[in-house]
């Protein structure tokens, strides 16, 4: 029987379990956690809209699906081989690295060290029981308006409206890289909510106590990160070609072109598409087809391009943003409505 060790029990990981939990297939799944987690829902546990509870979905199972739940520390593709933080060693016929990113700090000094996270679920519960701290009338500072950034700041407006709520972006308005509409009617909806967007924003340094943006000291008493993301660190530390951005470039079938067997999805592939939870769902269907003809003795298939439905953003809990088939720019309560849907069916389906 194949031993197939799948690295990250994100949205992709997720997947590769759900297609392999009735095949001859022994397949271990690594995770620091007992549950998959939806990532896309951490910005309103943060936020205090959500519980714990709302963002777990229990792992499938199956009678050769295995779970161990550690901290990988080092992956040795020579060897075939995954270290765990216990010290346990894991081997592999075939190897899935799906172990998804990390905060990216720029070198900023006093980033890493002054700023709240919303990238894991450990971070996204330290953030809310800081933001829970807080008194009223307290600022927090949002460094980074992208999809994160923005609906963190909608929906901590949405549940402490007593604070001041700051967000810093680099562009000349939020969203801006997404359409002139969506942009400008997010960038409007902060501004009727009374939440402050510092455009065209160039942070230099974080302190305790206040963000540097250019020349001006911004006072904050609490800073949340959403500037920029990169792969974990033990996937920076395999030494694979990667692209800018740290994302390990791979052939057409999805695996690193040194090693046929080690295949990555998710945050940590190089790929013509911004990252994201749906792709890293698309890209581990192709994996598994890959991986069934290979096993087969069959010639590898053809993998179709990848088609995305879009993007899906929320503005508090009745107001949204998105873009949809490509390029259709939607806006308001449709969109809202839409991811919704989307949430709930992903946790009826698993």
């Amino acid at each position: 029987m194949k031993q197939l060790v799948v690295l990250g029990g994100g949205y992709g990981g997720m997947r590769i379990c759900e297609r392999f939990k009735d095949e001859e297939v022994a397949v271990t799944l690594v995770d620091r956690l007992p549950y998959h987690a939806l990532k896309t829902e951490y910005y309103a546990l943060a936020a205090g809209t959500l519980s714990d509870r709302d963002v777990r979905i229990a792992f499938p199972e199956g009678e050769h699906l295995t779970y161990k739940y550690g901290h990988v520390v080092k992956i040795s593709p020579e060897t075939n081989s995954v270290h765990l933080q216990d010290g346990t060693e894991l081997f592999y016929d075939d190897l899935i690295i799906a172990l998804g990113c990390e905060d990216k700090y720029h070198n900023i000094p006093g980033a890493q060290e002054f700023t709240y996270s919303i990238q894991t679920l450990e971070e996204s519960r330290k953030t809310q029981q800081a933001i829970c701290g807080l008194s009223p009338g307290a600022v927090v500072s949002i460094v980074g308006a992208g999809l994160s950034g923005v609906e963190l700041a909608s929906e901590l407006h949405e549940s402490r409206k007593d604070l001041k709520i700051r967000l810093f972006d680099r562009g000349p308005s939020v969203l801006s890289f997404l359409s002139d509409k969506v942009s400008t009617y997010v960038q409007e909806w902060f501004e009727e909510h009374d939440v402050e967007v510092i455009n065209n924003s160039n942070v230099t340094f974080v302190t305790a106590d206040d963000v540097q943006n250019g020349d001006e000291a911004y006072p904050s008493n609490l800073t949340i990160w959403t500037a920029g993301t990169q792969p974990v660190k033990v996937v920076r530390d395999l030494g694979f070609e990667a692209d800018s951005g740290g994302r390990i470039k791979l052939t057409e079938h999805h695996h690193v072109p040194e090693h046929e067997n080690v295949f990555v999805i998710g945050d940590c592939a190089s790929l013509p598409y911004a990252p994201s939870g749906q792709l890293a769902e698309h890209q581990a269907d192709q994996v598994v087809d890959v991986l069934q003809a290979k096993w087969d003795g069959k010639k590898l298939p053809k993998l179709p391009e990848i088609k995305l439905r879009g993007m899906l953003g929320s503005l508090g809990k009745s107001d949204g943003f998105g873009i949809v088939m490509g390029k259709q720019a939607l806006t308001g309560k449709v969109p809202r409505l839409l991811k919704s849907g989307v949430l709930w069916k992903h946790k009826k389906i698993k």
